[in-house]
């Protein structure tokens, strides 16, 4: 059965709160992986030079910097989502949103910057 809306599930201030802060924190997620691959790589390389790490220690932490790199490109998509519904949802409501508000001004500059 579905939920009724409330008054606060129509806001669109709350709205707009809730998809700038979901685009910012995909955002942190997709840099994140990046981040994690690279240090990843970095050890990998570290153990490969390392004469007395097991070939299975080796192969192990290769399968992990794979997923890692795998995530990336859902994470980006994942953002990349959420950014153009955050666009589509301030474009379609800059008439009655806030302009100084908090994440007015923080979904503005989310969309220029990506």
């Amino acid at each position: 059965m579905p939920r009724k809306q409330t008054t606060k599930q129509q806001d669109p201030e709350r709205q707009l709160m809730i998809k700038t802060k979901a685009c910012q924190r995909l955002e942190k997620e997709a840099n994140y992986y990046v981040k994690e691959t690279k240090e990843n790589e970095e050890k990998l390389q570290a153990m490969k030079d390392d004469n007395e790490k097991d070939a299975y220690d080796i192969k192990r932490f290769q399968q992990v910097l794979e997923e890692s790199q795998m995530m990336i490109p859902d994470a980006r998509d994942r953002f990349q989502k959420a950014l153009t519904d955050l666009h589509q949802f301030v474009h379609s409501n800059s008439t009655i949103l806030k302009d100084d508000g908090e994440y007015y001004t923080a979904a503005l500059e989310l969309c220029t910057k990506h």
